[in-house]
């Protein structure tokens, strides 16, 4: 069984027992979290569609952690101006195990 869910602004397919690293939610280590917006199920065959989400499910998971995701480097260049500008960042991410769906 899996289930595409709403996770703050974006859309990820989940199954039991898998790992996501969802944008920073907060909460603390061990936290139970459950996502309401669930669009979309499947039982083995049986897909429901939500209109848009489908009522009577929740996605339940556990926080294991936060973590920074890989360095992006911004580089930016106009040539010929001698203008240069190196610029980057980590993005926070919150490491999360799906418990159950339904």
């Amino acid at each position: 069984m899996y289930a595409i869910v709403e996770i703050a602004g974006q859309q990820t397919k989940v199954e039991s027992g898998m790992f996501i690293y969802a944008n920073k939610l907060s909460g603390n280590d061990g936290d139970a979290v459950e996502f309401a917006n669930v669009l979309l199920t499947d039982d083995n065959g049986t897909i429901t569609l939500g209109a848009p989400f489908v009522s009577g499910v929740k996605v339940v998971g556990k926080i294991l952690g936060n973590v920074k995701g890989d360095k992006v480097i911004v580089f930016k260049k106009k040539r010929r101006k001698g203008y240069k500008k190196k610029n980057g960042h980590r993005q926070h991410f919150t490491k999360v195990l799906i418990e159950s769906i339904g």
